[in-house]
């Protein structure tokens, strides 16, 4: 028995194939370019010989609806799923669970008009999550679904972390409060340090850094998240590709009033316009990286600032868990790049952070510790896989449900 992730965006459908048994995958692809006449499908499978095979796909899939049955005849060509009696289930990922989700769920109608009101606080992720539903319920319709939410690891934060001091009404009545994102992947890399660590997840607190395009920070006492760097939405925190981050929300109605930009146009800036790319016109960090070797002041400036806003995010969750175990570094730029993991750790030997430069630059293999002999805390180097995270969690909210049934 198999089971598939799926990640559905406005234009593309992700997946992974996995064995139920042991969730090693089997084979993995993303159709690109949904509704136009270009649409490619990237697939990479497992063979007999115990390596991956990549074969390419081109031509019109006219929407996700032709998308799945695409990809569904694909997996039956290359002998990856035969039919639907060959899934034990699919998981979905969802970006956004507001409070309703604290753990995954199986797919129900109820779910689906839960994730339907959530639309609002997640305008550019939940649609599509939800399609990607819609679409899988009505051509698998006998194969269990669940639905797993990056919000889901957050909601354990406490309320003096999750409340903005706005009115309270804002909160009963509109449900703004921070939520955070990326805790599938937060999530997925504390299990693994505290595997690393010889420890149960609930005995070990860390500072995880999930830096990539979009990034994020996340306090984990005893197993649990207790504070997160992003909010209401994913622009709160880190400096990211190109999202700002951090900044004086009273910049949104200055600009309005000195330049005439509309909140769309305002929304627009500060979530595609701006982080990286808006320091740098870049948001590739090996890029900015060249530059700022060669020189490039802005460069220069993009990458402190990168840097230092990681760094200050360090500095507050030591002071908020009651001890700190491990600094994990993962996404992108997290696990690959050695420059901004230095950088990062520069400047904090007095909080027990000792780097090693000669480890950190040889960093290989599935997990590694870069930090100094003796040091007071292990800085961690991680590669993350929020999809088998999905995969898992989609097996194990399965096989509760038959076991309660």
């Amino acid at each position: 028995m198999k089971v598939v992730t799926v990640n559905c965006g406005s234009s593309s459908i992700k997946y992974g194939v996995y064995s139920a048994d042991d969730c090693a995958l089997v084979a993995s692809g993303l159709l690109e370019k949904v509704g136009t006449a270009e649409s490619l499908l990237r697939q990479k499978r497992l063979t007999k010989e115990g390596t991956f095979e990549t074969r390419e796909i081109s031509g019109q899939v006219v929407d996700h609806w032709k998308g799945f049955d695409f990809i569904m005849k694909t997996n039956a060509d290359d002998r990856i799923i035969k039919d639907d009696s060959e899934l034990f289930g699919i998981g979905h990922r969802v970006v956004h669970g507001g409070e309703f989700f604290s753990k995954p769920a199986i797919i129900d109608d109820g779910v689906i008009a839960a994730i339907r009101n959530l639309i609002p606080l997640a305008p550019l992720h939940n649609p599509h999550n939800l399609l990607g539903i819609e679409v899988a319920r009505k051509r698998s319709p006998d194969v269990p679904q669940v639905a797993v939410f990056d919000t889901a690891f957050h909601q354990t934060l406490p309320p003096h972390s999750f409340h903005y001091a706005l009115p309270y009404e804002f909160y009963t009545e509109h449900s703004v409060r921070r939520y955070g994102f990326h805790g599938t992947s937060h999530f997925y890399v504390a299990k693994e340090a505290a595997k690393h660590l010889n420890k149960p997840l609930e005995k070990v607190s860390l500072i995880t850094l999930h830096l990539g395009n979009g990034a994020s920070a996340a306090a984990i006492q005893n197993g649990k998240c207790i504070d997160t760097s992003m909010g209401l939405t994913p622009l709160e925190g880190l400096i990211m590709g190109t999202r700002c981050g951090d900044i004086d929300p009273a910049v949104h109605f200055y600009l309005m009033r000195q330049t005439g930009m509309s909140a769309d146009e305002i929304e627009k800036l500060l979530n595609s316009q701006s982080g990286l790319k808006g320091i740098c016109g870049m948001n590739d960090m090996r890029q900015i990286q060249q530059k700022a070797e060669a020189g490039d002041e802005r460069a220069m400036l993009a990458l402190d600032m990168f840097c230092y806003r990681v760094r200050k995010y360090i500095g507050a969750y030591r002071a908020v868990i009651n001890r700190t175990d491990a600094i994990v570094f993962t996404g992108g730029i997290g696990e690959n790049s050695a420059v901004v993991r230095e950088r990062t750790c520069s400047g904090l030997d007095n909080l027990g952070v000792l780097l090693d430069l000669k480890k950190n630059k040889a960093v290989s293999g599935r997990i590694s510790e870069i930090q100094q002999e003796g040091a007071e805390i292990k800085v961690l180097v991680t590669a993350t896989d929020e999809e088998l995270e999905i995969a898992r969690q989609t097996i194990e909210t399965i096989r509760t449900i038959k076991r309660t049934a």
